[in-house]
């Protein structure tokens, strides 16, 4: 018997974030579509949204948007109090949109201006956009437009719908990290590493993404300090698959060994993680990994569950290496085409060298 939409939503505030409660809140909004209920259905997103944005089902936060979005521009009137979380809403989706290689640039592009728009319509500054657009150059690898916006973005007063100063800085550590500036990709992360910067995802993001730049420098001592609390922070979390590609990158040449452990918590996660970025980010390091370790003649048996896709080959490192090789160069090419460069395949390439 089909539960009712309150005790659903009820059910639903009492689980934590993952698949169990997204299931119950898909279950609420069927219910609230089957009886043309607009406003439960809104409400059942809104919760969809963020519980699938923080669980690593960006899609399903993606579809629920939309729909919402639609019934606001259809209605206004009925969803006036509800814009200031929608517009909070936006920067989630935004925030995981580049994560498709399918959603065309022009789309992403489009996307941006419709969240401007809205933003200026509510009486804010262009901060917000400046920094979404800072964050898309990052994603998409046109890191030499990225440094415009950032200047921008911080030329204007923090408001209302700024994210965290914890997640602002972290999107800068990436930055740096992406560019190749290590030092300044260290310095930034200097208050999260110091433990004076911290919110739900930092410094769970952070930790991972700084290790190659401390190994670069020599600093090993607080590069494996923060490789173990990092990996306390994000085992078992399916919304940090990425995260755990930077880890195994940096065990690559620390210690395998520890590597192919990370590599076996996440791989089950990975194999069905709705977003196609963070599989990039997690098979490419995974692919360098098992190369490595392909190469020192041990024989070597990975724990996959028996229902994993790649169960037969858990005792051919090499063949498992050239699955994810290929499943990464797949990806890599898919994201460099919407993005118009190469900078996935050159990202494979320098952890496949």
């Amino acid at each position: 018997m089909m539960m009712d939409f309150e005790s659903l939503m009820e059910e639903a505030t009492e689980l934590p974030n993952g698949p169990a409660k997204i299931e119950l809140l898909e279950q609420a909004i069927r219910v609230a579509d089957a009886a043309g209920d607009i406003e439960q259905g809104f409400e059942a997103r809104s919760e969809l949204v963020e519980v699938a944005s923080f669980s690593g089902y960006p899609k399903k936060a993606l579809v629920a948007f939309s729909w919402q979005l639609g019934q606001y521009d259809k209605d206004p009137e009925l969803f006036m109090d509800e814009m200031y979380d929608l517009l909070w809403s936006y920067k989630w989706i935004l925030d995981n949109i580049t994560s498709f290689p399918e959603i065309s640039m022009k789309q992403i592009e489009d996307l941006l201006e419709d969240m401007k728009r809205r933003v200026k319509a509510e009486g804010y500054s262009d901060r917000l956009y400046h920094y979404y657009r800072f964050t898309l150059e990052v994603m998409t690898g046109n890191l030499e437009h990225a440094e415009d916006h950032l200047r921008k973005a911080q030329a204007e007063e923090r408001d209302d719908l700024s994210d965290c100063i914890a997640c602002e800085q972290n999107i800068l550590v990436q930055y740096y990290t992406n560019a190749g500036k290590d030092e300044k990709a260290i310095a930034a992360a200097k208050p999260m590493m110091d433990g004076k910067m911290r919110c739900a995802a930092v410094p769970h993001a952070t930790y991972p993404m700084i290790l190659l730049p401390l190994y670069r420098a020599d600093r090993l001592k607080e590069a494996e300090d923060l490789a173990r609390k990092g990996y306390r922070l994000i085992r078992g979390n399916r919304d940090f698959i990425n995260s755990a590609g930077y880890l195994i990158s940096y065990l690559k040449h620390t210690d395998p060994i520890r590597g192919l452990e990370v590599f076996e918590e996440f791989a089950p996660l990975a194999i069905d993680h709705e977003s196609p970025l963070d599989r990039l980010f997690f098979y490419g390091p995974a692919a360098a990994l098992l190369k490595r370790l392909s190469q020192e003649n041990e024989r070597i048996s990975i724990r996959f569950p028996a229902s994993f896709p790649y169960f037969g080959a858990r005792e051919d490192v090499e063949q498992l290496a050239a699955i994810y090789e290929e499943e990464a160069r797949k990806l890599a090419a898919q994201f460099d085409r919407r993005n118009g460069n190469s900078y996935h395949s050159d990202y494979l390439n320098s952890l496949l060298s």
